[in-house]
């Protein structure tokens, strides 16, 4: 069993790799225009995904500790696959929503599930203080297939958007065969109860009593997504930002591809700024986030692109910090269900902050959302301590 629980953790790098190859990922919002949409409905549509994941990801992360992880992670993939074939051939807002449903939940099947499922192998092993080098190096496999997909999917979206989503949907289906072989570890699945009905009462009776009682815990819950959600929102409107610059989108793919780069030397260097700031770290790495935001105001190509390389390092270096933080203090019964209560308001944060950014972008410049984002995270920061002298 030792040795299933072992691969468990070389195959989720595989299909890590797999799952975040999404040559769509880039270009999505400059797909849309070209398909007619304007800003403010490309905000929408990301609303509705994080909508659809705030009322999903709770119950798909319960279902998984419920039933198991690998099951989970299978209809993720599906759904996905799905996803593209409507992005592909819809040609209406109404048909882009209904593949931003299917992306949402190709997610959440996956974002409480795949994190489980590796620190519990890890557990199970006696290995866990191995989990936030593990996750350092999971991130850095997804800066890597990211960037190569983004640049990728740069080059194909120069003949035609179709290759992307053609090519997404492969993917999705190779991810899908991994996931296939994983190992379920073994923990005490509620569901042994002969009345789901109950376990579920009960499963959620213990996260909210797990929740009530760990104030580390809340503060984790509360920070991070807002955090990260003020860099998905740079991330993402950061193409239509370069591409205002004067750029193509082969010389924007080939920033998304340095930033990934970036991305992973932050990752990687996790550790090590750790020990060497220990309880500083969160602060000083989200001081540095911040700023990175606000420098985009400057509309000035070079000092742009280095503060987007900058907050790109910045916020690799919160992932697995956040990530080991919060698994060390959960349960393995619960521990889907509450890193799905993370993702949740992941999504509450990008419904608010997402649609904003579009509509405001259209007033009064990107570089002016940027800089009040920026701002707001200054004061975030002096609010907020995060105990990391237990990872």
């Amino acid at each position: 069993m030792n040795n299933k629980l072992n691969r468990n953790i070389k195959l989720d790098y595989i299909y890590c790799f797999m799952r975040n190859f999404d040559l769509s990922s880039a270009i999505w919002v400059l797909y849309l225009i070209y398909k007619g949409l304007p800003l403010w409905q490309i905000g929408l549509l990301e609303g509705i995904f994080h909508c659809t994941s705030l009322i999903t990801e709770v119950p798909t992360g319960a279902i998984a500790d419920l039933i198991g992880r690998k099951k989970i992670i299978i209809i993720g993939r599906l759904c996905s696959a799905f996803s593209s074939m409507l992005m592909l051939f819809s040609s209406s807002f109404l048909g882009f929503a209904i593949a931003f449903i299917f992306s949402a939940w190709g997610y959440n099947f996956n974002s409480g599930s795949e994190e489980a499922l590796v620190y519990d192998s890890l557990k199970l092993l006696g290995n866990e203080n191995e989990y936030i080098k593990i996750n350092a190096r999971l991130n850095v496999i997804v800066e890597i297939s990211q960037g190569i997909s983004v640049f990728v999917g740069g080059i194909l979206s120069e003949y035609s958007f179709t290759y992307c989503y053609l090519t997404a949907i492969f993917i999705a289906i190779i991810s899908f065969g991994f996931a296939s072989y994983f190992i379920e570890p073994k923990v005490n699945y509620i569901s042994s109860d002969n009345n789901s009905k109950i376990s579920f009462k009960k499963h959620f009776s213990m996260c909210k009593k797990i929740l009530k009682e760990n104030k580390k815990i809340r503060k984790i819950l509360l920070y991070f997504p807002v955090v990260f959600s003020f860099y998905t929102v740079l991330f993402f409107y950061g193409q239509q930002y370069f591409s205002d610059l004067g750029l193509s989108i082969f010389q924007i793919s080939i920033i998304m591809l340095i930033s990934g780069f970036i991305s992973c030397i932050g990752a990687l260097s996790c550790k090590k700024i750790l020990r060497i700031f220990k309880q500083r770290t969160v602060y000083i790495v989200s001081l540095l986030l911040s700023v990175g935001i606000i420098g985009m105001f400057l509309n000035n190509l070079i000092l742009s692109t280095a503060c987007f390389m900058m907050s790109s390092y910045a916020n690799a270096l919160l992932y697995p910090i956040q990530s080991s933080s919060l698994n060390r203090l959960i349960p393995s019964e619960q521990r889907a269900t509450i890193i799905s209560v993370d993702s949740m308001l992941f999504s509450i944060a990008m419904i608010i902050v997402f649609p904003i950014t579009g509509i405001f972008a259209e007033i009064i410049g990107l570089n002016n959302v940027f800089f009040i984002l920026g701002i707001i995270l200054l004061f975030m920061i002096r609010n907020f301590t995060i105990d990391t002298s237990y990872i």
